[in-house]
């Protein structure tokens, strides 16, 4: 139990007290008096020492030894039974003759307020490629251009910037290393896509990762010829994701989080030049020297570095 804020005596104060009354043998009174409690007080703790040692200082709980009004165990069990057939708290109300306020109480004990808990929850299935550039994983988020500081920063909503379009942050990251690449674009098209994975994937060559596969998810971009083409063109296979399932593709929208929270949304920027011109800050800081807690703490760089040595693969470019 936590000891109220405002409280004389802690365990280790009715301790004190219990050790200056029977060891220091110095009377009810003066202890009262110097630790500014009643002598009944002192006393009970005395008695409780002599009763049960030291785990009679704790304190106990408050609740009463009975309860005649509790709601009997039977309902309480029916209360769960009918939740579980999806019936509202009112309409169990009803049923049982109860009243709304103890259905929801009771509702919210067993854990059944919402009915979403009812559902089961879906098995996570997490993976991890063994090899660096055995798969990578692209995509894109969709940011609003900046023209001023904006209502996130200044907090007044009706000095909102409108209408002056919208920008791109097209990622590409190593299932195995978490190594990002990442661009601003003005678009999301089959051209920006493309040319993005051509400058990505060169990039991580020149990092030592030679990409065996790619997924996207289902964007009209992703799916043109155009993209599969440049993919066909350097050996890689396209994987694509499950319709409504962005977890398929987890590592990059956990990326696009950490971006978010750690540049675009991380200064008041006064334009979207500024923005962009953040970028390449943030990437050196992700790769190098943040450190990834699905990595064990280490950063993508090192993953990288000891998954090419452990591989036998000479880096020359890191």
């Amino acid at each position: 139990m936590n000891t109220h804020k405002n409280a004389r005596l802690t365990p280790a104060g009715r301790e004190q007290l219990v050790k200056r009354v029977l060891f220091e043998k110095e009377s009810v009174q003066e202890v009262a008096r110097a630790m500014r409690v009643s002598p009944p007080t002192v006393r009970k703790w005395v008695s409780r020492y002599r009763a049960q040692g030291v785990s009679g200082l704790v304190d106990r709980s408050s609740r009463p030894r009975r309860s005649p009004n509790r709601l009997p165990e039977k309902l309480v069990r029916r209360i769960g039974q009918l939740r579980r057939r999806r019936w509202s708290g009112a309409r169990i109300a009803e049923a049982l003759e109860l009243a709304v306020s103890t259905v929801s109480l009771w509702l919210r004990r067993l854990g059944l307020e919402r009915l979403g808990k009812l559902e089961p929850k879906p098995v996570v299935v997490r993976y991890e490629r063994r090899r660096p550039g055995e798969l990578v994983h692209l995509d894109t988020k969709k940011l609003g251009c900046i023209s001023r500081i904006g209502h996130r920063i200044h907090g007044d909503r009706r000095k909102r910037a409108r209408g002056i379009g919208w920008e791109y942050l097209h990622v590409c990251i190593d299932d195995a290393t978490r190594i990002a690449y990442a661009e601003m674009s003005s678009g999301e098209g089959q051209h920006a896509v493309t040319e993005f994975v051509q400058r990505a994937l060169a990039w991580f060559r020149d990092q030592g990762l030679w990409v065996e596969c790619v997924m996207t998810d289902n964007g009209s971009g992703y799916r043109s010829k155009r993209f599969r083409r440049a993919l066909d063109a350097i050996g890689a296979r396209h994987l694509f994701t499950r319709p409504y399932r962005p977890q398929t593709n987890g590592k990059a929208e956990r990326f696009i989080q950490t971006a978010l929270r750690e540049w675009a949304y991380a200064a008041a920027y006064r334009n979207s030049w500024a923005r962009s011109a953040a970028l390449p800050g943030f990437l050196n800081r992700y790769n190098r020297r943040r450190p990834h807690r699905s990595l064990a703490n280490q950063s993508p760089l090192s993953r990288l570095e000891s998954l090419l040595v452990n591989n036998n693969v000479l880096v020359t470019n890191i």
